[in-house]
């Protein structure tokens, strides 16, 4: 395990690290969840093996410290994992990054331009959603339901911990709760700009995964428009890198093929 010091208080992001060659693959994890579990078979497969790999977990999340006095706005998340980089001496990386990751490596892109070399996105979180939901289900718009954060901290925490099911809890149970609400409600909000506004700002190489089985995306002209490469993925659903290991590795590995 490696971490960087990354607040005046001395808290650190950490991640697991794979040695190899350059250039550096950064992942990123969604909402709630934990870079290591999620990605670990996948950059494990022969298609990714073999880069220096970081698999990285944000500010309040998985193995990374927990304060509880920060905002976790995404701006804030990129920021911080753009100090966790620059102390990593990764370079410009490849980053690979999941659902609210997705929109965490967008800021990154468009803020810290000189570190990020590539994007591939895992079905990410790319606008905001207004009105706030007010029906419970998993990811932010469940926590969106609960319209204050000591709502949420009273019984939004335990509610949505037996909504999410054992995989998602395993992971979310290490989460901060105030870093869980108030990254769900920025993430809801969204900032300014939006991270597709931060997308489709950026030149770099851009690749968009998504699940076959939700039917062809309806801004998939939008993005193409961008300059975004779409590519949908058989047999999976949201967490591609999990349900379906080969494809998705397979698909990685082609967009990020120099």
């Amino acid at each position: 395990m490696h971490s960087a010091p990354v607040l005046p208080d001395g808290s650190q992001l950490r991640w697991a690290e794979l040695p190899g060659v350059q250039p550096t693959r950064v992942y990123l994890h969604g909402l709630g969840a934990s870079s290591a579990p999620y990605y670990a078979e996948a950059v494990a497969h022969p298609a990714l093996a073999g880069h220096r790999s970081l698999l990285i977990d944000l500010l309040g999340f998985g193995i990374s410290d927990r304060p509880a006095d920060q905002a976790y706005t995404l701006e804030m998340h990129a920021d911080l994992l753009a100090r966790a980089l620059e102390q990593a001496s990764v370079g410009r990386a490849d980053v690979v990054a999941h659902s609210l990751g997705g929109a965490v490596a967008c800021v990154l892109a468009a803020r810290h331009p000189q570190l990020v070399r590539r994007l591939v996105l895992v079905d990410p979180v790319l606008d905001p959603v207004r009105p706030l939901p007010t029906v419970k289900r998993p990811g932010s718009s469940g926590i969106g339901v609960y319209r204050t954060e000591a709502e949420f901290l009273e019984h939004g925490w335990a509610e949505t911990m037996a909504h999410v099911g054992p995989h998602w809890a395993a992971t979310m149970r290490l989460a901060e709760p105030r870093a869980l609400y108030r990254t769900a409600i920025n993430a809801l909000l969204g900032g300014d700009p939006t991270a597709r506004e931060h997308l489709e700002s950026v030149t770099i190489p851009r690749t968009l995964l998504y699940p076959e089985s939700d039917g062809p995306r309806p801004d998939a002209d939008r993005l193409t428009a961008a300059g975004v490469g779409v590519v949908p993925i058989p047999d999976c659903g949201h967490n591609i890198m999990i349900d379906n290991v080969d494809a998705f590795a397979r698909a990685v590995a082609t967009a990020l093929i120099d």
